[in-house]
């Protein structure tokens, strides 16, 4: 006997079904991170001396986020917060750079894997540091890698890591109805450089640069440096650009989320590893067909790293609860792909919070620089716990928290031959306890507030405000127990103990920063 069903429940069957087949089909997740990329060093933020039309597609069929930031300039740190969705002072030893990666902390990659998802990388994933093992075996934090296809870069200096066909082959070993997740870490355009090559390969002249920072001397040596980080930051834009298109051409475009961003700011002076807005400040932009609302939108609502993992847990429609990571102060960014607003889509994402500890080793012992600081209302407030410390490193030691390339070595030159001092003292000299920035006027934090009349209010509500929210998170720094960040041993032994080794004569291998970096004389401040 035929059963016949009134029209109103089919079509309450019918919306089940959907329901139940859109919950079968989470979206695949494509994250592509840059190596040392700054904000706006991308052309759809309008930048005239970088050309990356595929972020620029991604931006304009998707979201261009004008406030996204991470907890942590620093490789390793910056990664872990992605990965795990807490700011790097919960993460204890992944707080550092080159970290014994605590056990304790799961990744969503490992929760996606464990749910389902065909997981890998190509390039760069976590690290640098020791992930650990997992019953015997090593783990595997940005899933497994694929790296088996190489190629002749344009420079010798540029990896030789076929990013796109390792994508490929990555697809081609997803099996076909399983989601899957996949990091694209780049190596570009992480120094070294090879001089010159943005000039010569890229089409490019120094005229083009508009403005150089203000830290920065404007020499045609530094101009050439910036040029040359376009060429690599392009690079990666090619890959990119590759993968979209492959995934065009197999149909599977509409239903992934492609996340387009970098780690932590350029490898500059005063940029990578400390803790200002070109260093915290990212680009960043998202493109989903099948799942944002409006494309094209420009936002300007704060974002961190920390609510990656987030957004990817709840899109994959697993409960948090459930993935075995700990818990995440994180938002995801749901809220934002379901509004058609523009501009601030929601009140409560107006501030980020940041910091560091030990990132590149060069001080007595292995001391870290500890920071904390907070970017709010086109402010920046800054705490510096150890301002009788180098924050990029002694000099003697060759200021390792900086990467060697041309800009560092004209700014060392200028100091040497006291032809000018001033670019020295702003981007390796000691800094005060606390520095305040209104970043609207002053991206380039060189105009220090502190102290000013009519900036105490701003000034006092940032410096609570920050304190608050990192009471709340248990911060070891604030809860008095800020020296076990200093506990935590450097895992890479070949450079662990750096500075006494290196001052008791031993010959040590610093090959991210040149031989000229270090200091003859003794310079105390």
């Amino acid at each position: 006997m035929l059963l016949r069903l009134p029209f109103v429940s089919i079509i309450f069957f019918g919306l089940i079904s959907c329901q139940q087949s859109e919950k079968a089909t989470p979206p695949n997740i494509l994250f592509c991170i840059a190596d040392d990329a700054s904000f706006p060093h991308m052309s759809a933020y309008g930048n005239e001396w970088v050309n990356t039309p595929a972020f620029d597609k991604v931006a304009r069929e998707g979201i261009l986020f004008m406030n996204a930031y991470t907890p942590n300039a620093k490789c390793a740190p910056s990664r872990s917060c992605i990965l795990t969705g807490r700011n790097s002072w919960q993460l204890e030893e992944a707080a550092n750079h080159w970290p014994f990666f605590p056990a304790k902390f799961k990744t969503y990659v490992e929760a996606l894997s464990e749910n389902g998802y065909f997981t890998g990388y190509t390039g760069k994933g976590w690290g640098p540091g020791v992930a650990g093992t997992v019953d015997g075996a090593p783990r595997m934090l940005a899933g497994p890698e694929f790296q088996n296809h190489t190629l002749t870069p344009p420079t010798s200096n540029i990896s030789g890591k076929d990013y796109s066909a390792n994508f490929i082959d990555f697809l081609e070993q997803a099996p076909d109805e399983a989601p899957w997740c996949f990091w694209y870490g780049a190596h570009e355009p992480h120094r070294a450089y090879q001089y010159g090559s943005g000039a010569k390969l890229g089409a490019k002249n120094v005229a083009m640069i508009d403005e150089v920072p203000a830290m920065w001397p404007d020499t045609d040596t530094v101009r050439n440096d910036l040029l040359d980080y376009a060429l690599e930051l392009e690079y990666f834009d090619q890959h990119l650009s590759n993968m979209i298109a492959e995934l065009d051409s197999r149909g599977q475009l509409e239903n992934t989320i492609i996340v387009v961003t970098s780690d932590n700011g350029m490898p500059f002076p005063r940029v990578k590893s400390q803790e200002y807005e070109m260093s915290n400040h990212l680009p960043l932009a998202i493109m989903w067909p099948a799942g944002i609302k409006n494309p094209g939108r420009s936002v300007v609502d704060f974002v961190s790293f920390i609510d990656f993992a987030p957004t990817f847990i709840e899109l994959a429609g697993i409960p948090w609860e459930t993935t075995g990571m700990a818990d995440s102060p994180g938002k995801s960014l749901t809220d934002i792909f379901n509004s058609e607003k523009e501009g601030r889509v929601t009140d409560t994402r107006d501030f980020v919070v940041f910091g560091k500890e030990r990132h590149d080793v060069g001080r007595p012992d292995d001391a870290g620089y500890p920071i904390r600081g907070i970017v709010k209302g086109g402010y920046l407030y800054v705490r510096n716990y150890s301002p009788d410390l180098w924050p990029a490193g002694n000099p003697e030691t060759g200021y390792l928290a900086t990467d060697g390339g041309a800009t560092k070595s004209e700014i060392l030159r200028m100091r040497r031959d006291r032809s000018n001092e001033q670019y020295w003292q702003w981007n390796f000299g000691k800094r005060p306890a606390e520095e305040l920035y209104q970043i609207s006027e002053d991206p380039y934090c060189i105009n220090n507030l502190i102290g000013l009349l009519e900036t105490e209010s701003t000034y006092a509500d940032l410096k609570k405000q920050l304190a608050d929210v990192l009471v709340a998170q248990e911060d070891p720094r604030v809860n008095g127990n800020g020296n076990v960040f200093e506990t935590y041993m450097y895992s890479d032994d070949r450079s662990r103990n750096f500075y006494h080794r290196f001052m008791a004569g031993e010959e040590m291998n610093a090959g991210w920063v040149e031989p000229t970096d270090f200091e003859k004389d003794l310079i105390t401040q």
